[in-house]
């Protein structure tokens, strides 16, 4: 098993209209106070941010049918559409680590994020104490499917 170094970022902060990494890292935070995992125990929350400004948050709800578990990033995701916010432009994740690394959005949840944010949408994962990373869909998924409802 090979182990990648990654680059951890604890003072970055960029604004994407109107909200920084910062201020979205701490709505995900909040949100994975609201996960309902009781069988992982793996709480996950998410925070998007619109091209209006608008914030939408996600948490992890998990199912004794695995396949009916939703992860927090789709959930948040999804709200961007059900309440009209506007086009995605940065998704945030909050989540322990795995295996000792940020944990990053699964591949369902990048390729929701390609086709409502496209392939320069910013992803910022964090863990609880603060330590964070972006990068983008594009880099995240570079084998996914290129195409996106225009």
């Amino acid at each position: 098993m090979s182990h990648r170094r990654e680059r951890v970022d604890r003072t970055r902060s960029c604004h994407h209209a109107g909200v920084d990494d910062t201020e979205l890292i701490a709505a995900a935070l909040d949100a994975r106070g609201r996960a309902h995992v009781p069988y992982s125990r793996f709480a996950m929350g998410a925070a998007v941010v619109t091209d209006t400004g608008e914030v939408r948050v996600g948490t992890v709800v998990e199912n004794v049918s695995l396949g009916l578990a939703m992860c927090a990033e789709r959930v948040a995701l999804f709200s961007t559409v059900a309440t009209g916010a506007g086009r995605p432009v940065v998704l945030a994740l909050a989540a322990p680590r795995t295996d000792g690394a940020l944990t990053h959005p699964c591949g369902a949840c990048l390729q929701v994020a390609l086709e409502l944010g496209g392939p320069g949408l910013r992803v910022v994962v964090a863990d609880p104490d603060g330590a964070s990373t972006t990068s983008d869909v594009a880099t995240l998924l570079p084998a996914g499917p290129a195409k996106r409802r225009g």
